[in-house]
């Protein structure tokens, strides 16, 4: 069982954030990984900043831009995670897109990633039959790759993903692009049963969650839900410590209840 596997245990519903590494500056990611740890999340995402994130929308792309203006590199965030990783043990997962990846080198850039903690990779614009070499790198190192169904994701697609990603499956929720949003889609449910029916994988959702209420209800049918742009958001506030810990604070609560 991999390290991302065990936070999906029976009857517990796993809590994923994810960060743009260097926003808004190195500090405050050094900082509030570990903090999230303690506050009920079970495993984070690093966000590599890139130029052009065509999966995110303005409030992750923004982080981006900055984390680069600021200087942040595929290698600056490698040294992040190896720094985080002396302070907590939770999972990380990197959050990348292939030319960050492939120009840094795939055995290269899996082995930095090895030796500095980091757990598994989701890769969004790369799919699996294109992955073959970076799948081999990756299980050689004892880490997972993460792929992405969208709604509208064909049953031949399911079960291509189900085979080929390890740890669990992100579901898009919408057909479109990160960002925090006051719904749900009403096929979310249909879509996830759908997914249910052909793979053995933990599912989890991402895309759009951003209020406990909405966690909760994704929970009924989901085994985990991920959060991003609303995170983010928090942390662009002068008090994002408060902000940042109080929010959290709630999505646990709301996955926990009875």
């Amino acid at each position: 069982m991999s390290h991302i596997s065990e936070a999906f245990k029976l009857g517990h519903k796993a809590l994923i954030t994810y960060v743009t590494v260097g926003y808004p500056s190195i500090e405050a990611t050094l900082e509030i990984v570990p903090r999230l740890a303690e506050l009920g999340s079970d495993i984070v995402e690093l966000g590599i900043p890139f130029s052009d994130p065509l999966a995110d929308g303005a409030t992750i792309q923004n982080a981006s831009y900055n984390a680069l203006h600021n200087g942040v590199t595929p290698a600056t965030c490698l040294d992040v995670a190896s720094r985080i990783r002396r302070k907590t043990g939770i999972p990380l997962l990197f959050m990348s897109y292939v030319n960050p990846v492939f120009s840094y080198g795939l055995g290269q850039f899996v082995g930095a990633c090895a030796t500095a903690g980091v757990d598994g990779l989701i890769i969004p614009d790369l799919p699996p039959e294109e992955a073959t070499e970076l799948e081999s790198l990756v299980s050689d190192r004892g880490m997972d790759i993460i792929y992405l169904l969208a709604p509208t994701s064909t049953a031949e697609r399911i079960e291509i993903v189900n085979d080929h990603s390890k740890g669990f499956i992100y579901l898009v929720s919408v057909a479109g692009v990160t960002g925090a949003r006051t719904k749900l889609p009403t096929d979310l449910v249909d879509f996830v049963g759908r997914v249910k029916r052909q793979s053995s994988q933990p599912l989890c959702v991402g895309f759009g969650i951003s209020t406990p209420e909405q966690a909760r209800e994704v929970s009924r049918y989901a085994d985990g839900v991920i959060i991003g742009s609303r995170l983010v958001q928090l942390m662009e506030g002068a008090g994002w410590r408060d902000d940042v810990s109080r929010f959290i604070g709630e999505m646990r609560a709301a996955l926990d209840r009875p």
